[in-house]
């Protein structure tokens, strides 16, 4: 079998993992692989071919790293702008009760609310941070 085949399998085979794991840093080495069998077409030596691999599949891996720090993920849905519109509105709690909750009237129906971590009881004007099921978690304005 030729070199330029088994560096083809071995990128396929990491790939087929790739797709089975969801970790996107396996597709990476595979396109090391993927190079190291092109450059197996061209005739490189052995060592020039793993050197290749090693250095495109690493150098990607470490590529997508850093755009992966310069980019964080985004909040999570109940905390996100984007996905849930009532994120910084504002509500009006009149009463809270000992446990750190209540209910206002929100978009027409009663809602639970409940206060963020290290956030004071207080009656008055509240902004929502993030919605939990039916709860809206808030912070005093």
């Amino acid at each position: 079998m030729a070199q330029s085949s088994i560096w083809w399998l071995l990128a396929g085979a990491a790939v087929a993992v790739e797709l089975m794991t969801g970790t996107f840093y396996l597709l990476m080495l595979g396109f090391g692989l993927a190079a190291a069998a092109i450059a197996a077409h061209l005739g490189v030596g052995d060592a020039l071919q793993v050197a290749i691999a090693a250095l495109v599949g690493g150098g990607s891996v470490l590529v997508w790293r850093r755009f992966k720090m310069k980019h964080p993920a985004t909040a999570p849905a109940g905390e996100n702008r984007d996905v849930n519109l009532d994120i910084g509105e504002t509500v009006q709690v009149h009463a809270w009760k000992a446990d750190g909750t209540g209910s206002v009237n929100y978009r027409g129906a009663k809602w639970a609310v409940a206060l963020a971590p290290g956030a004071q009881a207080t009656p008055g004007g509240h902004r929502i941070i993030e919605v939990v099921g039916s709860r809206l978690i808030v912070e005093k304005i």
